[in-house]
């Protein structure tokens, strides 16, 4: 039984019908690779009155790249890391944005379009790595530090972006304390909240970083012995991590990056085996856009991601619950942070 499966334990049931299978079939041809075809009368009826009452209430679904399949895949309107989503979503014409993934998320679309509705199906799905530092711990840092910029990292409240200089991505990290060095006039900026993405990022730049003791609980739990299993148990099968991996993790692996740029490279390369170190559903979204890659699948996965499900998405959209705002005067210092960061122009770089 799937973990998908397992989260619709305790909902109620939904009957699957001939008219509900003839009405989802293209979307199971789709996610038949990654979904057992027993499994789909489970999820169908689901899927299908989540996108007719999408449609009624003029919203979107934004579901991040660690959701399951059968959210990411058959609900969902845009899809991709959460800044890309919420971007996304400030482009569009609907009034109301379900968010499926975690609180942060959230409050990030809501930075971005604070006129809409924005809707997270479950108000407890968290994030270790946004939880571990407050605004005042910001301010603590730069007391500690005067005069030095504070880059961070967009998987954070809007409370600890409003206090920070400028926000970065994991893509984007290296160019962003780069070009907040140069506008300060300093070599070095604090980077917060996670360690090892701060870590990675000085590896890669001759700005010296001061840390923050934050990290993904499940990126963290990663170790080299993992990646060197991996390798010893499916020869030939490259290695990409995500740079919230521990700088041993990443030393080990073929290819480290985002969430974006781990789709990019399985893309361009064509790996006959992979293995993506990141939250386990991401494998299953990727194989739908790449059949013939075989996807060997650690499975770390995240709770607060596994608390969004269909039947939560639905109840959400019923009843409009549970509205994410965020404090205005915080909103516009939030989004300076943000629009601080887009303003940074990426180097070309080569396809990876």
């Amino acid at each position: 039984m799937s973990v998908a499966v397992q989260n619709l334990k305790g909902a109620a049931p939904l009957p699957y019908t001939p008219e509900i299978a003839r009405a989802t079939r293209d979307l199971y041809a789709k996610v038949a690779h990654v979904i057992p075809e027993i499994e789909w009368p489970v999820f169908a009826p689901y899927v299908d009155a989540i996108n007719k009452l999408k449609k009624q209430r003029n919203a979107v679904i934004l579901g991040h790249n660690y959701m399951t399949p059968e959210i990411f895949n058959c609900v969902s309107d845009f899809t991709g890391d959460s800044l890309q989503l919420a971007r996304e979503a400030a482009r569009t014409d609907a009034q109301v944005i379900v968010q499926a993934g975690v609180h942060f998320m959230a409050e990030t679309s809501k930075i971005l379009s604070p006129s809409k509705t924005v809707l997270i199906p479950d108000v407890k799905a968290g994030c270790s790595l946004a939880a571990s530092i407050t605004g005042a711990d910001v301010r603590l840092l730069r007391q500690k530090y005067p005069g030095l910029p504070v880059v961070t990292y967009v998987n954070t409240s809007a409370d600890v972006k409003a206090e920070s200089d400028v926000c970065c991505t994991s893509s984007n990290a290296v160019a962003v304390v780069e070009e907040i060095a140069r506008e300060f006039g300093v070599d070095t900026v604090i980077m917060v909240p996670d360690k090892y993405l701060a870590q990675n990022v000085a590896k890669l730049t001759k700005i010296k970083v001061i840390t923050y003791d934050g990290a993904c609980e499940v990126h963290e739990r990663f170790t080299p012995q993992d990646i060197r299993n991996f390798r010893a148990a499916n020869p030939g099968v490259v290695v990409l991590t995500h740079p919230e991996c521990p700088p041993d993790v990443v030393a080990e692996a073929d290819f480290s990056g985002s969430t974006s740029a781990m789709i990019g490279y399985v893309g361009n390369h064509n790996p006959k085996k992979v293995v993506l170190v990141t939250e386990c559903s991401m494998s299953d979204n990727v194989a739908v856009e790449f059949p013939k890659v075989e996807f060997v699948r650690p499975c770390n996965l995240c709770p607060h991601m596994k608390r969004i499900t269909l039947p939560k998405i639905l109840h959400s959209l019923q009843t409009m619950t549970t509205e994410v705002f965020v404090d205005p005067a915080i909103a516009t210092r939030a989004k300076a942070a943000v629009d601080r960061m887009l303003a940074v122009k990426m180097p070309v770089q080569k396809a990876a």
